[in-house]
């Protein structure tokens, strides 16, 4: 399978996809603190008891971990750490993280030998390795997207991870942060006459002659930035009920007007599939996005479906390309 594909939320089936639509669309609340122990509610409704903010923490997908970083606490086992390091820059790693296998399947013995107090994971993760972990030590479950209100459930897990370690106070002014950044942007914008632009994102991968285009169509993350932004997505497909993702082909790309193109490919991952693998097609050399050279790639290890740390990164990098 394609190392880009890898690349993406652990979303095997649509029975993922399923379970990671469901559980509270509201922040988790915090339960109860009696002493140093404490007590806080899932995404699936599970109340998680602990004897205190959690120090020896383990992630199981990228957007916590780099929740967690951002708020100021190292994990000490994250799933896939080479690719972590690849794709989400926004938080680097610190404290020396042991890699616990693969995000769809953490390695139960490796996770047991760090003795965590917590395990954060997403819906993503199947029920059967949550009840396995669950053996090792408390397992928070955050909701993995919802294209509903990606913002608010990005805001939403961060709250419930920084509850469960004792950084509310970081939490706030990361919030802070993050409505600042989309404040300025959306400033820089409108300086720059963009306000109200076209604008679709989408990523992609070569097999063979074939390019596959996957639309950040409304719903996703990027859309929902964009829009904050002032932007418009042209998109007409579909994306699904969890990440607001969509699939398309390069006739696809025919349908979205006169609006800019936007992209994020890793060089990881090896040739470019717009610039290097579509740059002798001729639908893609007649779009208007391309002949008025409205085209572009954002830098590396900007993470698409992170927290609030990876949501600035790409608004800078995203204003940045636009107004240069």
């Amino acid at each position: 399978m394609n190392s880009k594909r890898l690349a993406w939320p652990v979303i095997a089936v649509a029975s993922a996809v399923a379970l990671a639509a469901c559980g509270s669309t509201e922040a988790p609340k915090e339960e109860s603190k009696a002493g140093s122990s404490l007590t806080v509610t899932d995404a699936t409704g599970k109340k998680v008891k602990l004897d205190g903010p959690a120090k020896r923490v383990v992630g199981t997908e990228w957007n916590v971990v780099e929740s967690l970083v951002t708020l100021g606490v190292d994990p000490v086992g994250v799933a896939d750490v080479k690719g972590y390091t690849a794709w989400d820059k926004a938080a680097p790693l610190r404290g020396g993280a042991k890699d616990i296998g693969t995000r769809g399947e953490p390695s139960l013995g490796t996770v047991a030998s760090l003795k965590p107090d917590l395990i954060v994971a997403t819906t993503d993760l199947s029920d059967s390795a949550v009840k396995q972990l669950s053996k090792v030590a408390p397992v928070l479950v955050t909701k993995a997207a919802d294209a509903s209100r990606q913002i608010d459930q990005m805001l939403d897990t961060m709250d419930l991870i920084a509850k469960a370690t004792g950084k509310e106070k970081e939490a706030e002014a990361e919030t802070a942060s993050f409505h600042e950044a989309i404040e300025d942007g959306r400033e820089k914008l409108d300086k720059a006459g963009l306000k109200g632009q076209k604008l679709a994102f989408a990523d992609g991968w070569k097999e063979g002659n074939q390019v596959s285009v996957r639309p950040f169509a409304k719903g996703s993350l990027l859309s929902d930035l964009n829009t904050e932004l002032g932007l418009v997505d042209p998109w007409t497909v579909k994306g699904d009920k969890a990440y607001g993702l969509g699939s398309t082909d390069v006739e696809g790309l025919t349908k979205i007007g006169d609006a800019r193109f936007a992209y994020i490919f890793n060089s990881v991952d090896g040739k470019d599939p717009f610039a290097d693998g579509l740059k002798d097609n001729a639908v893609w050399k007649s779009l208007p996005f391309v002949k008025k050279k409205q085209v572009y790639r954002l830098p590396d290890g900007v993470w698409m479906f992170g927290g609030t740390a990876a949501a600035k990164d790409y608004v800078d990098a995203l204003v940045d390309a636009l107004t240069d």
